[in-house]
């Protein structure tokens, strides 16, 4: 049974790099320059909510557009139920056909926190090229722009959505507005809110810059304290969900027979299937928590 699945399998992989290399040559040059223009640009009227929402998370983690490798990405999931399937038949399939998803949903979150923090962390060095550049005699829009060309990536990247709306002729404050709503953080915010106010009602723009750089390095300093005051809490959590794989890869080397006799067996098998699922929401749970800190 498995030969004819095999082929099954190869005849679908050589298909879908057919239909890959079909749809690469098809591709005109007008279509990756207007793609090229409305990348990062508010979407409109949203026809599946669904689809926009998993559209702008890989967008904030810097991951570009689920479309571009959708295919792909749906043939390797098919393609690990299947072997799931064949290794442990239905547990084997279920387990395939949900952690996917989760790992990916897991390593989305984690990449757009990472990226984020990174941003957040640049965010004070573009503030100071700013308040540099409006001290020199800049127009404020001059200076923020100025400061995007002179930063670092991935924050030089994620505000390029500024650059672009400021060359269709959205205004400054609307621009910043906009990139704050769709990072959704705090800092962002302020900023947006600043340049906000200041385009409203005028008023001494470098300062209100100093201030925000100010505020953002003391809750950066405040947030280093937290993390070294709760250090021993994370290394226990650590440790507790660590505990259990370190154990099974221990059996594993020393004695793999003890967990091949409940793998072999249709009820260990569904055993060792419950201690996974607990594991992994035991370690969700703690994550969480650690979050809440």
């Amino acid at each position: 049974m498995t030969g004819p699945i095999l082929l099954l399998i190869c005849i679908v992989l050589v298909g879908l790099s057919y239909s890959l290399f079909q749809n690469g040559v098809r591709r005109a040059s007008t279509d990756r320059v207007l793609e090229r223009l409305a990348k990062g640009q508010p979407t409109t009227v949203p026809t599946r909510a669904a689809w926009v929402g998993l559209e702008r998370m890989f967008q904030r983690a810097g991951l570009g557009k689920p479309s571009e490798r959708l295919g792909l990405w749906l043939v390797g999931w098919a393609l690990g139920a299947l072997l799931g399937l064949l290794a442990a038949e239905w547990p084997g399939l279920l387990l395939m056909i949900v952690l996917p998803p989760l790992a990916a949903r897991g390593y989305i979150a984690w990449r757009y926190q990472h990226r984020v923090a990174r941003m957040i962390g640049q965010l004070p060095s573009l503030l100071d090229y700013t308040v540099r550049s409006l001290k020199s005699g800049r127009t404020l829009a001059d200076a923020v722009l100025g400061g995007i060309e002179a930063s670092d990536e991935p924050l030089k990247q994620a505000m390029g959505r500024i650059q672009r709306n400021v060359q269709l002729g959205v205004s400054l404050p609307e621009s910043v507005h906009d990139f704050a709503q769709f990072y959704e953080r705090d800092e962002f915010r302020l900023f947006a809110l600043g340049l906000k106010v200041n385009h409203r009602y005028g008023g001494n723009a470098s300062e209100l810059l100093e201030n925000l750089i100010k505020m953002i390095r003391e809750k950066e300093q405040g947030a280093r304290q937290l993390k070294a005051m709760t250090g021993e809490t994370r290394m226990t959590a650590y440790v507790l969900a660590g505990l259990p794989v370190c154990m099974v890869g221990y059996f594993m080397v020393a004695n793999p027979n003890y967990l091949m006799t409940l793998w072999n067996d249709e009820t260990g098998r569904y055993m060792l299937f419950g201690a996974l699922a607990m594991e992994l929401t035991g370690s969700f749970v703690m994550w969480r928590m650690l979050r809440s800190i």
